[in-house]
C-alpha cells in the first residue's frame, strides 16, 4: 500500500493544502523522452507495417538500458512481453536476430516472454474478463513495463466498436498503473487509418503512436514506416516531429519524414517545380524525384 493511502475504505477526500504536502513519488522517465513509469501507451498500425518489430525493440531497449531509434533508456527496466499472435519459432527468430544485431542480451529476468504457443491451455488469458486479468497480473512479477501484443488477440467476446467492451480492460489497466506499472498496448489500424474500434480507448492513454507506411513505400523496403505521435501529455516541440524509420540488416536507419501531403497539395494548386521547391525549401530536382516516386507507388 502506498504511503499516502489509508486503510479507511471510504472515499479519500483531502484538502488541496494536504494533497500538496503528500510524498507522492514522481514518475520516472523510462525511455526518453516519451515513456514514463506508471503510464499507459498505445502503438497502432495497419497489418504488416512493423508493429511487432517496433514493440520488440522497445522492450529490448528498456530491458538492456539501451537505445532505439531516437530514444534512450535511462537504465535497465524489467519487461514482460505478452505475445498473443506470433508463432513461437518466428518470435525466437526475431529475438535472436535482435540480440545478434545489437550485441546486447538482456540480463536474466529482465525480459520475459509469454507466448501463445507455449500455453498448456487452448487460449491465452482473456483481458476482457476478470479471471484472465488476474492470471496476467499474477504473472507480471517485478515487471515495470508490460507490452500487450496485440489487443485483437488478447481480448475476446467484446465488440471492438462498443465503448462498454473496452471498459473492463481500461479499469484493469488503471489498477496496474496505480501499482507503478507501465502498459503498452499494441493494436491494429482500422480501414479509415485510425486505431481500430472505439475511440474511447484513447481517453485514458498518456501516449498514442501511429506507424504508417510512407507514400512511396515499396514491398522490397521491408519494415519501413513513419512514426507519428498522435497524443502525448508531456512532449513538445521537436520531440513531436514525425520521422521515418527503416530496418535493414538488423540496424535501424532514421530520417526526417517527408511531407508528401503538402507536396501533393502544392502540385494540385498548379505550382511549378521551382515554386514548390521554394515553398518547401528544396531544389526543383528533389521535388521532381519525390513526385516521380509517389507516381510510381500509386
Amino acid at each position: 500500500m502506498k504511503d499516502w493511502q489509508t486503510d479507511d475504505p471510504a472515499l479519500q477526500v483531502c484538502d488541496v493544502r494536504d494533497f500538496l504536502k503528500m510524498k507522492i513519488p514522481p514518475r520516472d522517465l523510462l525511455l526518453s523522452p516519451w515513456l514514463e513509469s506508471a503510464s499507459l501507451a498505445m502503438v497502432y498500425a495497419a497489418r504488416g507495417v512493423g508493429k511487432t518489430h517496433f514493440a520488440l525493440h522497445i522492450a529490448h531497449a528498456l530491458a538492456t538500458g539501451g537505445d532505439f531509434l531516437q530514444w534512450k533508456a535511462n537504465g535497465p527496466t524489467p519487461v514482460l512481453y505478452v505475445d498473443g499472435e506470433m508463432p513461437a519459432p518466428a518470435m525466437q527468430q526475431r529475438l535472436a536476430a535482435l540480440i545478434d544485431a545489437t550485441g546486447s542480451e538482456p540480463a536474466p529476468g529482465m525480459l520475459r516472454i509469454v507466448s501463445r504457443d507455449l500455453q498448456r491451455f487452448s487460449d491465452m488469458p482473456n483481458m476482457a474478463e476478470t479471471e484472465g486479468q488476474k492470471v496476467l497480473s499474477d504473472n507480471m512479477g517485478d515487471a515495470r513495463v508490460v507490452v500487450l501484443d496485440n489487443l485483437s488477440s488478447l481480448i475476446h467476446g467484446t465488440k471492438e466498436n462498443e465503448a462498454e467492451g473496452w471498459e473492463p480492460v481500461a479499469q484493469w489497466a488503471i489498477r496496474e498503473r496505480s501499482k507503478g506499472r507501465t502498459m503498452i498496448f499494441i493494436h491494429h489500424a482500422g480501414k479509415g487509418g485510425g486505431q481500430r474500434g472505439t475511440s474511447k480507448r484513447e481517453d485514458l492513454l498518456d501516449v498514442v503512436i501511429k506507424l504508417q507506411r510512407p507514400a512511396d513505400y515499396r514491398p522490397q523496403d521491408g519494415a519501413r514506416f513513419e512514426v507519428h505521435f498522435e497524443k502525448t501529455r508531456s512532449l513538445f516541440g521537436n520531440d513531436l516531429r514525425p520521422f521515418e524509420a527503416q530496418l535493414s540488416d538488423g540496424q535501424w536507419k532514421v530520417t526526417e519524414a517527408e511531407d508528401h501531403s503538402l507536396l501533393l497539395e502544392l502540385q494540385a494548386q498548379g505550382l511549378s517545380l521551382q515554386q514548390i521547391g521554394e515553398r518547401l525549401g528544396i531544389d526543383k530536382s528533389t521535388v521532381k524525384r519525390r513526385l516521380d516516386r509517389l507516381r510510381q507507388a500509386a
